[in-house]
């Protein structure tokens, strides 16, 4: 019920997408509740195991440690998973093998970023090497675990400074709030541990920008984004829910027509 989940119920209740909102989880239930109060459908607010019971999709909109709880619940119990926190996929991928045996889908919505159907077609072939230059204001760094580890101050920079390089895996540990786009890119291309991914910190900037550069037998690609960040939360740009929201409008519809 932060910001991707908020966005996501208030689309599912203004009755643009055949789907019923079931039910709503939060680790703060009281002002999940005030929220959800606001809502048409009144949701109730149910712990894990209520949620997972009375949905067939759940739609996990939290951090990477919520997701570790939040994954296997789900496709334990047979019901399908669309996963925001990417990044959390990277070192489970048992959670793959355990949705086949349940007969569930794992979703992953494209994110904050655009041209993984291109990457993909690439990769049908050789790829030899996809990096992605992140950039973001200071606002969008602030907090994450490497930047605290290391003792990085993102407000005193005066000019974009590189203040992280490597690989997708140990960019999503790093900064799980931040690159779960890096997450989504390597899912589908060459893996988490060939795609590699500058972090630079841009004072004064007001955008999430994303850089992708691809290249292999087919010859090069790249893909550049500027993300409007959400109004509550500086790390999340908007397309981020806007990707889950239109992912979710293609499940109703495969569903509706039987596909």
């Amino acid at each position: 019920m932060g910001t991707i989940g908020r966005a996501i119920a208030l689309a599912l209740d203004s009755g643009d997408i055949p789907v019923q909102l079931a039910a709503v989880h939060s680790r703060d239930a009281e002002k999940a509740g005030v929220f959800a109060a606001t809502l048409s459908a009144k949701p109730p607010v149910l712990d894990l195991d209520g949620l997972i019971a009375s949905s067939d999709l759940v739609i996990e909109a939290a951090t990477q440690a919520a997701l570790a709880t939040i994954a296997p619940a789900t496709l334990a119990a047979g019901k399908d998973l669309m996963v925001l926190s990417v990044g959390g996929l990277l070192d489970h991928p048992e959670w793959a093998d355990l949705a086949d045996r349940q007969h569930c889908k794992l979703y992953v919505p494209s994110g904050a970023i655009v041209g993984l159907d291109g990457v993909k077609g690439a990769c049908a072939g050789r790829v030899d090497s996809v990096t992605i230059t992140t950039r973001k204001p200071p606002e969008g760094l602030d907090g994450a675990p490497y930047v605290v580890e290391q003792g990085i101050d993102v407000y005193a920079f005066t000019e974009e400074t590189e203040i992280f390089q490597g690989s997708a895996r140990e960019a999503c540990k790093g900064f799980p709030a931040n690159v779960n786009v890096s997450a989504a890119l390597s899912f589908a291309g060459i893996g988490p541990d060939r795609t590699r991914i500058r972090i630079i910190a841009v004072p004064g900037g007001t955008r999430n920008m994303h850089d992708v550069e691809v290249i292999g037998e087919f010859g090069r690609m790249t893909s550049h984004i500027e993300n409007v960040p959400s109004d509550t939360n500086p790390r999340t740009g908007k397309l981020s829910y806007l990707s889950a929201i239109a992912m979710l409008k293609e499940i109703a519809g495969a569903v509706r027509y039987g596909n």
